[in-house]
């Protein structure tokens, strides 16, 4: 990659400035975090539509990406309004992510360490939540970026906690030490199920014992969620991730996937690429509850891009971005009165 032609990033996008300005603002600042193969560039720009703050990539491979242009271009689509935009990358050393970081910080507002992700397939190449257990690696990866770098780069982990919250609070202090700029908690151990409460006093703890922007990740569904655990924890922001992917609208307050978010992820998705079993389960997650079974099952059974858009035109009214009232409606807009039974 080169960076001779780049604009350079605005400084106004950067996290930290972002976190200032949502202070003043008396309010958390709202992430969209880290989705493997969901949070791409189509639905990146949905998120920022309806009030996300920063928004992250899906995890990206330190290892394949320095190594491998194919896997670059695969693993990395951006543009100019793709901002502010945190990378999360999985590396396990410091050489990986220092190469890592040269290529990629042009393109970036923040870099963030991947510390958190339980998958068996991670964990076992070091990556991920296996972290967890090196805060030494963690702390020195950190530093050798904050030393070569400096204010230039942005750099932020997202950790999951330990059963023994010392080895957290220990954890924190080292990466604080270290130079790492915020930190994102995610409530749960590396064992604790996603259908388990988050767990809203460890990451309280962790904010009252470091100085740097704590974020907090867990059980976000709702813009109500975001201020109750902003309200209890005292931190600095709030992380959706299952919750936006359902309901992208989620920080602009509606309660569930507006109909206009449908029309503009349509836009989205097919003006910048997305692979089709992608898009549908995209729309399989919005317009979950919210569809009767009969209709559900139809949407699922499509095939293939052309299909599933004859099917929403055949159902719906479906707008395109050159129509009047486009990406507005917040009510699905059925052709024919139906008889909703979820």
């Amino acid at each position: 990659m080169s960076t001779k032609q780049i604009t350079p990033r605005n400084p106004a996008n950067n996290p930290l400035a972002i976190i200032k300005k949502c202070q003043e603002l008396n309010r958390p600042v709202f992430i969209a975090g880290p989705m493997v193969r969901y949070s791409k560039l189509p639905f990146r720009s949905l998120v920022r539509e309806y009030n996300t703050d920063i928004v992250y990539s899906p995890m990206i491979l330190a290892r394949e990406f320095v190594r491998n242009d194919i896997a670059r271009l695969s693993d990395f689509t951006t543009n100019h309004s793709d901002s502010p935009l945190i990378v999360q990358v999985g590396v396990n050393n410091v050489t990986d992510l220092l190469r890592f970081v040269e290529m990629i910080h042009p393109y970036v507002d923040g870099i963030g360490i991947n510390c958190g992700c339980p998958i068996k397939e991670q964990c076992r190449e070091g990556i991920g939540a296996a972290l967890m257990s090196e805060p030494d690696l963690v702390s020195s990866m950190v530093y050798a970026v904050k030393q070569k770098y400096g204010s230039k780069v942005t750099i932020e982990t997202k950790i999951r906690i330990h059963k023994d919250l010392n080895e957290t609070l220990a954890f924190v202090k080292k990466v604080e030490n270290a130079g790492v700029d915020f930190i994102t908690v995610h409530g749960r151990t590396r064992h604790t199920r996603s259908s388990q409460p988050a767990n809203f006093d460890a990451i309280k703890l962790v904010k009252e014992n470091v100085s740097v922007p704590v974020i907090a990740n867990g059980d976000c569904f709702t813009l109500q969620d975001a201020y109750d655990i902003a309200k209890y924890t005292n931190c600095d922001g709030i992380m959706a991730v299952r919750g936006l992917l359902n309901n992208p609208t989620l920080f602009a307050g509606y309660p569930r996937a507006t109909w206009g978010s449908i029309e503009k992820f349509w836009e989205y998705s097919t003006a910048y690429g997305l692979p089709y079993r992608l898009i549908q389960h995209h729309f399989s997650c919005m317009l979950d509850n919210q569809l009767n079974k009969k209709l559900y099952k139809e949407m699922m059974d499509c095939k293939n891009l052309i299909e599933l858009l004859d099917w929403f035109d055949s159902n719906f009214h479906l707008k395109r971005s050159w129509e009047d009232g486009f990406g507005q409606s917040i009510d699905i807009q059925y052709r024919i009165e139906r008889t909703i039974h979820i």
